[in-house]
């Protein structure tokens, strides 16, 4: 998949952030899921491909990581609170019951935003929606923002969000710079 669109955003910094995506338990299958949530993505390095060039052509550095396994997720986030600005994260698999995760991204001080390809609060059988219906992440009600919905655009919106927001510095950038 190629991106058919420039990112023309006027950015208030010039700093270049760095950003990492985290993605969680089950996104490794992410070509083989159902095409009617998840879309035209083939895969796991596709979507992450995708979303750093959107970085680039946005002026930030996108670092990727992801794993089937919450301790490494918590190891990445550990290693890297000292070097990124903020966190994308799509938890899937451990939406609901990764409280280890959420707790390391709390308490990194960074800006976090969760995102999910489907939209995680629509009833079954919804656009969009999972086939089992609505869950409730424990990753919301801490994170910074949040998109949802909208399959590999949700990882878009919220580069852009969190990129304009650090650069603001009467939003988020000086909690960031801190």
């Amino acid at each position: 998949m190629t991106n058919a669109f420039q990112a023309s955003f006027a950015r208030e910094g010039g700093r270049r952030h760095r950003i990492a995506v985290i993605d969680g338990p089950n996104m490794s299958n992410l070509g083989a899921r159902s095409k009617k949530v998840y879309g035209k993505i083939g895969s796991l390095d596709e979507l992450k491909a995708y979303v750093a060039d959107f970085g680039k052509q946005l002026g930030v550095e996108v670092e990727s990581f992801s794993s089937n396994h919450q301790g490494d997720i918590l190891e990445f986030i550990h290693a890297s609170a000292d070097r990124v600005d903020g966190y994308i994260i799509n938890p899937a698999g451990l939406t609901t019951v990764g409280e280890g995760v959420r707790h390391a991204l709390e308490d990194t001080g960074r800006p976090v935003m969760e995102v999910h390809f489907s939209n995680i609060s629509a009833s079954a059988g919804a656009a969009r929606g999972l086939g089992g219906g609505s869950i409730n992440s424990s990753f919301t009600h801490t994170a910074t923002g949040l998109c949802m919905g909208m399959r590999q655009y949700s990882y878009i919106g919220a580069l852009v969000a969190l990129t304009l927001s650090l650069d603001d510095a009467d939003f988020l950038g000086a909690q960031a710079e801190s």
